[in-house]
């Protein structure tokens, strides 16, 4: 049995394919080569990255024309996240902000909601704390619901689920903190995300 894929500049990507099997990688020259599925290349190839999201600038720009917010996994539990962050966009943020968790009835002084499709409106940013394994499901829900863009969290990745969500007509965003990013485009963070303390007059993004 044999798979073909495609080789893009970035990376690689590879098919799942039982042990034994040979996958034929193909290059974007034309060239291609063959190895066993098992083999510690291409599990390498299988494990790089190849998805890119939006830049600094085109992120910097789904920020500024957002108004509504939904969290998707969100927590009344302080020590997590996504308290965190959904503490963050209601004091720091014009933002309408949402909370999506079917276990909660309340988080943060405002109702939760069991699922997208029971928010007052479609958000435009849907943030998600949810496993990379659970992604896909949620770029459906995201899709179903009407919204246009898909955050998904700091050190959240599912590659596949990008390429799902974009080819649904998503602008996704993955493995990035919707606090730091809001926060270092107002003056308030270094690029790298430190806390330089500066009060600045320039005007910055929303």
């Amino acid at each position: 049995m044999s798979t073909a894929v495609d080789l893009d500049t970035s990376g690689a990507e590879t098919t799942d394919a039982a042990a034994g099997d040979v996958e034929t990688v193909r290059l974007v020259n034309g060239l291609s080569c063959e190895l066993p599925a098992s083999s510690p290349l291409a599990k390498l190839l299988k494990s790089q990255r190849t998805w890119i999201g939006p830049d600094a600038r085109q992120r910097q720009r789904i920020l500024n024309a957002a108004r509504s917010v939904a969290i998707v996994g969100a927590s009344p539990k302080p020590q997590r996240s996504s308290y965190f962050v959904g503490t963050y966009l209601q004091q720091s943020s014009d933002y309408r902000v949402y909370f999506v968790n079917p276990n909660e009835t309340e988080i943060l002084g405002q109702p939760a909601y069991a699922g997208l499709a029971d928010l007052p409106e479609v958000p435009d940013i849907v943030v998600v704390f949810r496993r990379g394994s659970d992604i896909p499901s949620v770029v459906d829900e995201v899709v179903a619901a009407g919204a246009k863009t898909i955050w998904v969290q700091l050190g959240i990745w599912n590659e596949q689920a990008a390429h799902q969500g974009e080819e649904q007509g998503l602008t996704v965003v993955m493995d990035r903190c919707i606090k730091v990013e809001h926060a270092r485009f107002h003056g308030g963070l270094h690029l790298l995300g430190f806390d330089t303390g500066q009060i600045t007059s320039r005007r910055g993004g929303r």
